[in-house]
């Protein structure tokens, strides 16, 4: 496990990158299929990081709180050398109730997690849907607990999703999100 902290390479108000990939569904999702959603938050996550691990329920219970805000997991790890977040350990995840975001996708090539800068897991970025694109509300951590031990004392991602779907922004300064390297090929 080695342990990164995430740096900013998208800006605020700054249109995200689309994606094509697929997810434990089986089908394949666009940023296009969270257009009912005024805001989604997407967390390059895995299922074998302790730091990913930690934040699970967190996630989950958002994913179930807030009907306008979608939660959408995308691994990007490595599946050959961490064979814990392969295609079909995340379908187990799912099928098991351990993850119950909105989507878990699966970022084979790893190119999604390179056009947003994504660099450990959990590393969420915030998105607004502003009706023909999706542009970034905020990205950085979920909360204050920065160990996969902590409990948190803060939940900072649920005040930056109350600013998106209240039409305002997000008066959080970059912290950046702490978890394990992304496992890149």
């Amino acid at each position: 496990m080695v342990m990164k902290e995430s740096a900013e390479k998208l800006e605020r108000g700054e249109p995200v990158p689309n994606f094509e990939l697929r997810g434990t569904d089986g089908e394949t999702h666009t940023l296009s299929d969270f257009a009912d959603y005024d805001a989604v938050l997407l967390v390059f996550t895995c299922n074998h990081c302790p730091y990913a691990q930690a934040k699970f329920d967190l996630l989950n219970d958002i994913s179930a709180e807030y009907d306008d805000a979608a939660v959408v997991g995308i691994n990007p790890n490595d599946a050959e050398e961490y064979p814990d977040d392969s295609y079909d350990k995340m379908v187990e995840y799912v099928e098991d109730g351990t993850i119950r975001y909105d989507a878990y996708l699966r970022d084979e090539t790893q190119a999604v997690a390179e056009a947003y800068g994504a660099e450990c897991t959990p590393d969420p970025f915030l998105l607004r849907n502003g009706g023909d694109t999706f542009t970034l509300a905020y990205h950085g951590r979920l909360d204050d607990a920065l160990n996969p031990d902590d409990d948190p004392t803060e939940i900072y991602i649920r005040d930056a999703i109350d600013a998106v779907l209240a039409g305002e922004d997000v008066d959080l300064d970059f912290m950046p999100s702490r978890g394990c390297s992304i496992k890149w090929k």
